[in-house]
């Protein structure tokens, strides 16, 4: 196969020392808040029974056979463009007791069906972060 030889376009490129320009600031990042809680909603293929339910950070709360613990939880304030995820593992608990890792990785609220967790029998997703919850912080949390 012949070598192509790619040249830039007129004005691509870097430009003469003499013609250089001062770099644009670069725009705002947004801000990313983190929060010490995050929000999944699971459905009970079997009794079509849908729970949403509240997981501290570095947590696990079992969801039937599902054992669900988020690692971190992101969000943006009120007044950007909303963009909600968390990092969790979720493992399932077999029926001979033992647990098998079946799923690391995003969730996003905005897009719950792009890494939502699908089981058999169960299927878990995130809502939302959130900063406070009606259920009790763990005990470690409490202490810290």
């Amino acid at each position: 196969m012949p070598a192509i030889d790619i040249e830039p376009l007129p004005g691509e490129g870097q430009p003469a020392p003499s013609q250089a320009q001062p770099a644009p600031q670069a725009a705002a990042q947004p801000q990313r808040i983190k929060n010490p809680i995050a929000e999944f909603a699971g459905i009970d293929k079997i009794t079509g029974r849908i729970i949403t339910f509240d997981v501290y950070v570095d947590e696990t709360v079992q969801f039937g056979a599902l054992q669900v613990t988020p690692r971190v939880c992101y969000s943006r304030p009120e007044n950007e463009e909303p963009k909600t995820d968390s990092f969790v593992e979720v493992d399932e608990i077999t029926l001979d007791r033992k647990i098998r890792r079946i799923f690391t990785g995003w969730m996003f609220a905005e897009s719950p069906g792009l890494n939502a967790v699908e089981h058999a029998v169960y299927d878990v997703w995130l809502k939302a972060c959130k900063q406070k919850s009606d259920v009790p912080a763990p005990e470690a949390a409490k202490t810290n």
